[in-house]
Order: C-alpha cells, then structure tokens, then sequence
C-alpha cells in the first residue's frame, strides 16, 4: 500500500459522503445507539470510495466489518 496516497483517499471518501446523504443521515440518526453492535457483516465488492463510506457507515453503527 502507498501510504503517500492516504490524504487523497481521504479526501475523496469525504466527498463521495456528500454524494450519499442516506448514509449520512443513518450514521447521524443512529450512530449513538449503535443497533448493528455485535454483527457481524461480510461482504464481496469492489472496493471504490463509495464501498469505504458504506463500511464507515457500517462500522459507525457498531458493525464489525
């Protein structure tokens, strides 16, 4: 992994949660009473930056990914 990369990724997951704000909102609606605590979820997908803002969304509602 190019660590070099890491601020750009990050940048660019930050703008693909603007271009989701389903995702957002269940994170802001649910985050705090994590109702997917002690899940455990698995999946097969091509990991682009839309796949990282659903695992956040995932795993910031209590998923273990």
């Amino acid at each position: 992994a190019d660590l070099t990369l890491a601020e750009w990724g990050r940048r660019e997951i930050t703008l693909a949660e603007y271009e989701m704000p389903g995702l957002m909102q269940l994170r802001k609606a649910y985050g705090a009473s994590q109702p997917l605590k002690g899940a455990r979820i698995a999946g097969c997908l091509h990991m682009t930056v839309q796949t990282a803002v659903l695992i956040e969304t995932l795993t910031a509602l209590g998923a273990e990914v």
